[in-house]
């Protein structure tokens, strides 16, 4: 999973501070984001997450 250290460097580059808790709200909001890609992959039967299938874990049922 994304380390707490990445999040604090990428919100300090764009010079954004971060409050107290934020990083907890933003490592929960991935959990549910990575949920939701799971539950895609298996709505779509998709037995094997590929590169060139990534689409369908991200909902674009269109290819793309």
């Amino acid at each position: 999973m994304i380390n707490r250290k990445y999040i604090k460097e990428t919100f300090k580059h764009q010079k954004v501070q971060l409050g107290k808790g934020a990083i907890d709200s933003i490592e929960y909001e991935l959990k549910i984001q990575i949920n939701l890609m799971a539950r895609r992959c298996k709505d779509g039967n998709l037995k094997r997450l590929t590169p060139e299938l990534f689409w369908v874990a991200l909902g674009r049922m269109n290819n793309g």
